[in-house]
């Protein structure tokens, strides 16, 4: 029950976000958008979106799972695994198969041409839909608040996911169209893989529930 209300709460904390970011794209033309979005920015915010943007490295979900593998049970190593594992597969397939032909923001650069550019970024310049950040972000906090089963976490997690997505606009690394898609392959490959490990045929095998890893004492005879 505390699974279910968490992810329901995830999602819901996410949409708040996701349909008005939605909304502006459908409505508003693509560098418009970018550059209006752009308007604002400060010297902390430009220092605290270089820090959070590297949460939803791939190399962060590849830790956080690893500490599961080590310190978790089989059910959240697979919860958090196969999240963000699946996830970033779909995302890096989209981007590089289908979307190809899709540039990012520095491309436009010179009818971008009173961006603020935040120093000390290396901004790339193909691949841009969806983004890989987003699907991280939002793939790996959803697996964390379904493996804690706390409401009250889930909601912060939804918050810090949509902070990590938006970093990657802020940053210029990403138009809005590409975070949305990417924040929605990490949510949907992450509700898919909680309905398969906690409620579908899966949800009461007790093997799933053991450690991993079993701490050298419980090995001793």
């Amino acid at each position: 029950m505390s699974r279910g209300r968490s992810v329901f709460l995830f999602l819901m904390v996410s949409l708040v976000f996701a349909l008005p970011a939605l909304l502006a794209v459908l409505l508003t033309d693509q560098l418009d958008l970018h550059s209006a979005i752009n308007r604002y920015h400060a010297g902390w915010a430009d220092r605290f979106f270089r820090f959070i943007t590297h949460w939803a490295d791939g190399l962060v979900p590849t830790a956080v799972a690893l500490l599961f593998l080590f310190f978790g049970t089989l059910r959240s190593f697979m919860m958090m695994g196969l999240s963000c594992g699946l996830s970033a597969i779909v995302a890096q397939l989209l981007k590089r198969q289908v979307f190809d032909h899709v540039h990012r923001p520095f491309m436009f650069r010179e009818q971008l041409n009173d961006m603020h550019w935040v120093q000390g970024v290396e901004l790339h310049h193909h691949f841009s839909f969806p983004s890989g950040h987003s699907t991280a972000a939002f793939s790996m906090c959803l697996a964390l608040a379904v493996i804690a089963a706390r409401p009250r976490l889930a909601v912060l997690l939804a918050v810090a996911a949509s902070l990590m997505a938006f970093s990657r606009v802020y940053l210029s690394q990403h138009f809005t169209e590409d975070i949305l898609a990417g924040a929605a392959v990490g949510s949907a490959t992450a509700v898919l893989i909680w309905r398969w490990l906690y409620v579908g045929k899966f949800a009461e095998r007790p093997w799933l529930d053991r450690r991993v890893i079993r701490s050298t004492s419980t090995m001793l005879p």
